[in-house]
């Protein structure tokens, strides 16, 4: 609701990374309740230092809280804050995804490389580097952390030329997600009955791999991105 040259803000939020952290987020409200369902959004640059917003924090079966639920109760936000003009911030949302996607794509691809030769060390350490269905699975894995690696490169490419990041970011994510997650549940079984054990690296690994299929946008849905606006598939809805 607009206030003179301010908005008022009431809402609630889940799964915001690193809220109580943050001095600043981004945040997508509804301005106009009777336009269709993306159209009347608009796109704000919310202070969170303000008693109005409270933060919440999300305990993750790692432990942590990098995750949070916002409340958020008559929050002020200045006109200035706008990002895009008011009542387009699907667009300006959409843009912010795309951007998110493809970083993150870039970044995981060197990260689960990284984690791909602990997992060779893995299994040189237990003594069954050699074993073929061991030594099929991980090239396998390889096969398809070269194939994110020359993905993600692509997508970026894509952004230095034209400025702007296309839904093709939607795939390294998506890829990424299904890496990590097999890769850490092999790592898991080839540590055996050791596997659960809080004394390496690969459990906290194999846990917090569970959330890279939802975060940054579900898998399902990035399965729909590709195959609509990338392959160009007749929607199902």
């Amino acid at each position: 609701m607009r206030d003179g040259d301010e908005w008022v803000i009431t809402g609630q939020k889940v799964w915001t990374t690193y809220a109580h952290k943050a001095k600043w987020c981004m945040l997508l409200a509804r301005t106009d309740p009777d336009a269709p369902k993306h159209q009347g959004l608009t796109y704000f640059i919310m202070d969170m230092e303000q008693d109005a917003v409270q933060v919440r924090p999300l305990r993750q079966i790692t432990g942590e809280a990098e995750f949070n639920e916002l409340f958020i109760e008559g929050a002020r936000v200045p006109d200035e804050n706008v990002v895009g003009g008011v009542g387009n911030g699907w667009a300006v949302a959409i843009t912010t995804l795309m951007h998110e996607r493809s970083g993150l794509g870039a970044a995981a691809a060197a990260g689960v490389r990284l984690m791909l030769d602990d997992l060779v060390a893995l299994a040189r350490e237990r003594g069954v580097a050699d074993d073929p269905l061991v030594r099929d699975r991980i090239a396998q894995l390889k096969i398809e952390v070269e194939a994110l690696r020359l993905t993600s490169w692509r997508g970026l490419s894509r952004i230095q030329r034209h400025g702007v990041p296309g839904p093709e970011g939607s795939l390294p994510k998506w890829q990424w997600s299904e890496i990590s997650q097999r890769l850490t549940e092999l790592a898991i079984e080839l540590r055996g009955e050791d596997g659960p054990v809080w004394d390496s690296p690969w459990v906290y690994r194999f846990l917090r791999a569970r959330a890279n299929s939802i975060e940054g946008g579900t898998t399902e849905i990035l399965k729909n991105i590709v195959a609509e606006r990338v392959l160009g598939l007749p929607k199902l809805r």
